[in-house]
């Protein structure tokens, strides 16, 4: 298994909101507010994690010039740590 894959999954794990975000855009482009109301998390803390993540390339955004209805996906990157959290005990 890859070093940094693992260390971008410890990441993830190390917060219960990345979880849950990540959790949310599990194969589907969707915008943060969709996000909040799929996984029961304020809009702000979306917003904040989406940021920390997309840092960590985890999730992109593929209309950044939008200032409204910003679209989200993972990144192979993203899918890949959602493969662990799917098939890994933690």
């Amino acid at each position: 298994m890859d070093d940094e894959l693992l260390k971008k999954y410890a990441y993830v794990i190390s917060s219960t909101h990345r979880v849950r975000v990540m959790n949310g855009l599990d194969g589907d482009v969707i915008t943060p507010t969709q996000i909040s109301k799929k996984v029961g998390l304020e809009p702000k803390y979306v917003s904040k994690v989406l940021r920390e993540l997309k840092e960590k390339e985890l999730v992109e955004c593929i209309n950044e010039e939008y200032r409204k209805g910003r679209l989200y996906r993972l990144t192979d990157g993203g899918e890949g740590v959602m493969e662990l959290l799917e098939n890994l005990d933690w």
